[in-house]
């Protein structure tokens, strides 16, 4: 049934695009070549396709703040993050479904590049602000709990073998077997761990704060409303959304790769960013903040990644090795480094200020001159080198990884804790 209100949908959307560039065209009294024409109609259909998958992604975002009172208080944080990024799950999925590899790697590397890039800095950019405009002295860092370092530590593990994938240079099947289960052992180690800092219903934009104001009956009914409706909009808007992309870019003459790479995980990701943001307001939720957007790494890492075989191979109709070539294993290499580089600023649990800002100009930099690159990658190597070098000689910069043996001991494994 969805099939055929998804066809329905995409058939009405490209007649009222293609009747809309004829009627621009006759009146403009000019001819353009039939690529031209089929630019310009899925342009136009970013229009809506944004927009919807802006909405649906903020419909699913709030189904997600509500929802979460709900959860195991140790899942809650996890669950949260990918529930708020399932609207980027949706448009990788579509792109490994068309079998194309090339925009497919640029979706992904670009939210992951993304959310250290820029969403660590902000969150640690507001956090900062607030505490100036509060007490009239700068903040200088941000300091995880013990419990963060189950997030820090988990990162290391994706990162790690995706590596494995960078060297091979392939995406399989068995890729995705082996990412699964490091998420869902990442999954039940968070699972053990104590209630960490909840929000208050108070605290909840004023949708979800709503919804959680409504009689329990009728609550559950509103996020499963919430989860639904943004579920089908989802379904909709996510393959016109991919083609408007494409189009656009050929026809204001910007790479389709670069395109993709950028403008889709900022519509896709917008509402967490925007959660980051609100959590940041409070100095006291920085840490909670930053860690959401760590665990939204982490899933992005393992089960967003693992999900592209699967799409790739209902898309080409048998199971299928996904091949990575030299530009492709370039951008793969400089998304491994700067996680990797990430983690390694992290890992004495706290994020400075002087970190915040050299992450945030090294994402701008690639981004604004993307021929850059591959420089970048000698960049971030030297930098993970250099942090790597200076906590063999401080054993203290590596606080993450005790931080987190003491957390297994405690809660994963009771009764093995000396102490």
């Amino acid at each position: 049934m969805l099939k055929l209100v998804r066809a329905a949908w995409a058939t009405a959307s490209a007649t009222a695009a293609a009747n809309a560039t004829a009627s621009v065209g006759a009146k403009a009294g000019a001819s353009a070549v039939p690529g031209a024409v089929v630019a310009a109609g899925g342009a136009g259909a970013a229009l809506w396709t944004f927009p919807s998958i802006l909405l649906s992604a903020f419909a699913i975002g709030w189904g997600a703040e509500a929802a979460q009172f709900f959860m195991s208080q140790g899942l809650a944080l996890a669950i949260l993050a990918w529930l708020q990024t399932l609207p980027e799950f949706a448009v990788e999925a579509d792109i490994a479904w068309r079998g194309d590899v090339s925009n497919m790697t640029a979706n992904f590397t670009g939210s992951l590049r993304l959310l250290v890039g820029l969403g660590w800095p902000m969150v640690f950019g507001v956090a900062a602000l607030m505490e100036r405009r509060r007490t009239g002295k700068w903040l200088r860092e941000i300091v995880l709990d013990d419990e963060d370092s189950v997030g820090v530590v988990g990162l290391i593990v994706p990162i790690a073998y995706f590596a494995l994938i960078w060297w091979k240079a392939t995406l399989t099947l068995w890729d995705s077997l082996v990412l699964t289960a490091m998420y869902g052992v990442y999954l039940w180690i968070l699972n053990r761990m104590p209630a960490g800092d909840e929000e208050s219903i108070e605290e909840l934009d004023l949708v979800p704060r709503t919804v959680m104001r409504l009689k329990p009956g009728v609550r559950g009914v509103a996020i499963t409303a919430l989860f639904v409706g943004g579920g089908i909009l989802l379904y909709l808007a996510a393959h016109p959304f991919v083609g408007s992309l494409e189009a656009l870019a050929l026809s204001i003459g910007i790479s389709e790769f670069v395109f993709i790479q950028w403008v889709a995980p900022f519509l896709s990701e917008f509402p967490e960013f925007f959660s980051a943001f609100r959590w940041a307001k409070s100095v006291r939720k920085a840490p909670m903040a930053l860690m959401n957007l760590v665990s939204s790494n982490i899933n992005q890492w393992t089960m967003l990644v693992a999900m592209i075989p699967i799409a790739y191979a209902f898309g080409q109709g048998h199971v299928q090795t996904i091949p990575f070539d030299a530009m492709h294993r370039t951008e793969i290499l400089l998304t491994i480094l700067q996680s990797l580089l990430g983690v390694v600023l992290l890992l004495n649990m706290r994020f400075t200020a002087a970190e915040a800002a050299l992450l945030f100009a090294l994402w701008g930099l690639q981004f604004a001159v993307p021929a850059l690159r591959e420089e970048l990658i000698f960049v971030y190597g030297a930098l993970v080198l250099l942090g790597v070098a200076r906590m063999l000689v401080d054993r203290r910069r590596a606080g993450a990884v005790g931080a987190f043996g003491r957390q297994w001991r405690r809660h994963a494994v009771p009764g093995t804790d000396a102490a």
